[in-house]
């Protein structure tokens, strides 16, 4: 996607500190933070959001798996051993404002109550 802010972000046309990389996934600050600690896991594959993960494509199931299971690690590597929050903006009504599927981190203090 040669439009898409995240995969000039992965491809390093955009700079970024990337906390976090392997072979799926890439992580990262958000660059306009809700929270003490607001971070980004994002896909290195381009899917669009949630909503258009196919559960028939084994390696998107993989995917989605190896995100969720990332979110832990990367809240203790963070100091977030009081608890996290973890959202997943799916289309524009969902408030999802990059069509990339993304995980943000959220934590290190008070949260208001969803």
């Amino acid at each position: 996607m040669t439009d898409c802010i995240f995969c000039k972000i992965i491809a390093k046309q955009i700079p970024a500190e990337f906390i976090y990389e392997d072979d799926k996934i890439v992580v990262f600050n958000d660059i306009r933070p809700k929270a003490q600690v607001h971070l980004l896991i994002v896909a290195k594959d381009h899917i669009k959001s949630l909503a258009h993960v196919s559960e028939q494509s084994a390696k998107e199931t993989a995917l989605m798996t190896h995100m969720l299971l990332a979110l832990p690690k990367l809240a203790k590597a963070r100091g977030l051993e009081n608890g996290f929050r973890t959202v997943i903006n799916t289309g524009s009504g969902g408030g999802q404002e990059i069509d990339h599927i993304h995980f943000h981190l959220l934590g290190g203090g008070p949260l208001p109550r969803m």
